[in-house]
């Protein structure tokens, strides 16, 4: 039963490296922008994800609570300024990955569905953490990506009522 064990471990021990290799790299393949009338900007899948496989990283400036708060309260200033704030808990801490710049990550650009077919997941490169996005199912060529921003106060869905979907 070990080598097995050995195998398996072998194995997820090459994923992460791999992983952690196209997040580093910046490499975000099997995915293409579209534009869809009445939403916008959409990122759709060019190949097959299974299940599990990681995507893309939720890639932008990793900020620790305090500096994240203050650069909310700055975008807030501007209505025409999106957010892309993604906050979450690691090692007791909370950080939030800001994504607002426009870039040409795709990460940034996947739409919300309650029933998305991606979900987040932390990933830690040298004890630093990553926000990424993974097939919560297997996804076809061609779908679009989404997958559930998590934001259900009243204040937001007020802002955005396409959040309830």
């Amino acid at each position: 039963m070990t080598r097995q064990n050995d195998i398996a471990e072998a194995i997820l021990c090459e994923e992460k490296r791999h992983i952690d290799m196209l997040i580093t790299n910046g490499i975000e393949n099997g995915m293409m922008v579209r534009y869809i009338e009445g939403k916008g900007r959409g990122v759709f899948a060019t190949q097959k994800f299974q299940k599990g496989q990681y995507v893309v990283e939720y890639h932008g400036d990793l900020l620790q609570i305090t500096d994240a708060k203050k650069r909310e309260a700055l975008y807030a200033q501007d209505p025409t300024t999106g957010c892309y704030m993604y906050y979450f808990q690691y090692l007791s801490k909370t950080y939030c990955v800001d994504a607002t710049k426009e870039s040409d990550r795709l990460g940034r650009l996947i739409n919300h569905s309650k029933n998305g077919n991606c979900q987040t997941k932390l990933h830690d490169i040298n004890g630093i953490p990553h926000l990424i996005l993974v097939a919560s199912r297997d996804i076809q060529e061609g779908e679009e990506l989404l997958y559930d921003y998590g934001d259900r106060s009243k204040a937001s869905i007020e802002a955005h009522p396409w959040l309830k979907h």
